[in-house]
């Protein structure tokens, strides 16, 4: 007898994007000195694009520029086993002009650390991938996978 019925879900683009412009907090997974790196960060969803403030000054802004770079965000719910994840690739851009540094001064969250991060990195998503556990019974689909 069958007792666990939770399933992976695949998520539609849509649904991925609005998923991940629900937390505030994901991660950058991107090259340092060849090696893979990532850094848990702040950020906000801007017109379709992933936006992270940091130092211009940093590691996170000089690896960033112009590479390829992946982010992930979720959310779990330990008690009920169930959570989503969502992954996007794209290019990471420095943001340069003026205009748009003003506006992602007000559309962007603060950042958390203590040193002044003027400098933001713009993520424009080109591959999209998410998942949810979800619990079969409830929902009824067949599109889930077992697990």
């Amino acid at each position: 007898m069958d007792t666990d019925s939770r399933a992976l879900e695949q998520l539609p683009r849509d649904e991925c994007m609005r998923l991940m412009g629900s937390v505030p907090v994901g991660r950058i997974v991107y090259t340092r000195q060849a090696l893979p790196a990532v850094e848990m960060v702040n950020f906000a969803l801007v017109g379709g694009d992933i936006v992270i403030r940091t130092s211009a000054e940093g590691k996170l802004a000089a690896a960033t520029r112009g590479a390829v770079v992946a982010f992930e965000a979720d959310s779990v719910d330990l008690a009920e086993r169930t959570g989503w994840s969502v992954t996007v690739v794209g290019q990471a851009r420095a943001v340069t002009d003026v205009t748009e540094i003003r506006r992602l001064e007000r559309a962007a969250p603060p950042s958390w650390v203590a040193w002044q991060s003027d400098h933001f990195v713009r993520i424009s998503p080109v591959m999209v991938n998410g998942r949810r556990v979800i619990d079969h019974r409830l929902t009824g689909t067949g599109n889930a996978h077992r697990f």
